[in-house]
C-alpha cells in the first residue's frame, strides 16, 4: 500500500519543517480558504504567516463564473490582501490556451460559452470573439422556431469553431442545443474544468463537471479541460510564476483535482485540507488512486 500522508495538525515540528521545504504555495480557494461567503476561521492569519516567512502564494481555482479581477475584489472583501497578478482560474487558463495554444485560424474561430460572465471577462482581455454566455437572447425556453432554425442551421453562427463550457447557473435546452449542434458541425470542445461538485455554504451543488457531461452523453467527446488536473494549467501557471516545482506545494480539498493536479505537476508536495470534499477514508481505501503527501483539518492548522 502507498505510503498514507503526514498528519499535520497540532504537530509543531512536523509543521516548520514542512514549511521550510517549500518557497511557493498554490492555493485553491472553494473549500480551502472558504465555502461560499463564509471564510474559514484563521485563513486571513493563515495567510500572513505564510507572507511573512517570504513565501510566494499563487491562487488557484477551478471556479470560471469569476474571472480575476472578481476574484481580486472577493479576497479584498474577506480580508485577503492580493493582486490580480496572484490569481490564475481556469477561465483565464482557458482563455490562453485559445488564445496562444489552439489559435484557430479567422474567422472560423469564435467561442460559444456555456458559462458566467468570469469567461467572458477573461476571453475579452484575449481578444477572443464569443457568443451564448450570459447574452439573454440564450437565457430563455426554446421555441418550436428555434427547434427549426438550429436544425438547418440558420440560426448557428458558422464563424463558431470552438465550445467552451464552464459552470453555468443558467444553463438549459436552448443552450444546450445550440452547443451540441456547433460540436456536431466540428467545433472544438473545451472545459474550463471537470470538477463534480461545488462546494458552498457546507454544502454541494452541481460544478463545471455536471454542465459539460451532458454534451459529452451527447456527443461521445471527452473535452478538453483547463481547469485542475489539466497540466496545460500547470504549464500555464509555471511560465508566469517562474517557479522550482519542487520548492512547490498544492494545497487543496479535492484529491481528484487538486491534488491529482500537484503529483502529476511533479510539484514537490500536496497537503490536503479537510474542509472541502475531500476525507480521509478516501485515500485510506485499499488502492486509492490519489494520495496527498500531507493533510490537516482545516488549513489554520499550519500556525500551530
Amino acid at each position: 500500500m502507498a505510503q498514507l500522508p503526514k498528519h499535520l495538525s497540532g504537530d509543531q515540528t512536523a509543521i516548520n519543517e514542512f514549511l521550510d521545504k517549500f518557497d511557493v504555495f498554490l492555493l485553491d480557494c472553494d473549500g480551502v480558504l472558504w465555502s461560499g461567503d463564509h471564510l474559514f476561521p484563521g485563513t486571513v492569519e493563515t495567510l500572513e504567516l505564510l507572507r511573512s516567512k517570504g513565501k510566494q502564494v499563487v491562487f488557484v481555482t477551478n471556479n470560471s463564473t469569476k474571472s480575476r479581477a472578481e476574484y481580486q475584489k472577493k479576497l479584498t472583501s474577506m480580508g485577503i490582501p492580493s493582486s490580480v497578478d496572484e490569481i490564475f482560474g481556469s477561465a483565464y487558463s482557458s482563455a490562453i490556451y485559445i488564445a496562444r495554444i489552439l489559435k484557430l485560424p479567422p474567422p472560423k474561430n469564435k467561442v460559444f460559452v456555456l458559462g458566467e460572465s468570469g469567461i467572458e471577462t477573461e476571453l475579452k482581455s484575449e481578444g477572443i470573439e464569443f457568443i451564448g454566455g450570459t447574452d439573454p437572447a440564450y437565457r430563455r425556453d426554446i421555441t418550436p422556431e428555434d427547434y427549426k432554425g438550429i436544425a438547418d442551421g440558420s440560426l448557428l453562427d458558422d464563424n463558431v469553431g470552438i465550445v467552451l463550457a464552464g459552470l453555468d447557473f443558467h444553463v438549459n435546452y436552448l443552450k444546450l442545443s445550440h452547443a451540441y449542434h456547433y460540436l456536431a458541425r466540428g467545433a472544438k470542445f473545451l472545459a474550463t474544468n471537470l470538477d463534480s461538485t461545488l462546494p458552498n455554504n457546507h454544502a454541494f451543488f452541481p460544478g463545471a463537471g455536471s454542465i459539460s457531461i451532458s454534451l459529452v452523453n451527447m456527443t461521445g467527446q471527452q473535452p478538453i479541460a483547463l481547469g485542475k488536473p489539466s497540466q496545460a494549467m500547470m504549464d500555464s501557471i509555471e511560465g508566469k510564476f517562474q517557479f522550482d516545482r519542487k520548492r512547490t506545494c498544492m494545497v487543496g480539498d479535492r484529491l481528484d483535482t487538486d491534488i491529482r493536479f500537484g503529483i502529476e505537476g511533479k510539484l514537490g508536495g500536496t497537503l490536503a485540507v479537510l474542509t472541502g470534499v475531500s476525507k480521509k477514508d478516501e485515500w485510506e481505501a485499499e488502492g486509492a488512486p490519489v494520495i496527498p503527501a500531507y493533510y490537516v483539518e482545516k488549513l489554520s492548522d499550519l500556525r500551530g
